[in-house]
């Protein structure tokens, strides 16, 4: 999978992640959760973003209005 990296998230334990926006295998946006750990990676969470949470883009996140 090819992809693009829209958050990091350097102090999660016990290793830092990050959230990367690509597409699935039918052309479908699907964000991915990878751990990075020295050596390799590992898969987290897959998942098809809600659109009520991002903007149009899908690679940033709406803001919660209090």
């Amino acid at each position: 999978m090819m992809g693009e990296i829209i958050e990091q998230y350097p102090d999660d334990y016990p290793f830092p992640s990050c959230l990367i926006f690509g597409y699935s295998v039918d052309n479908r946006i699907i964000h991915v959760v990878m751990s990075d750990e020295g050596t390799g990676s590992r898969t987290i969470t897959a998942y098809f973003p809600d659109p009520e949470k991002w903007e149009s883009d899908y690679r940033t996140r709406k803001e919660i209005l209090k």
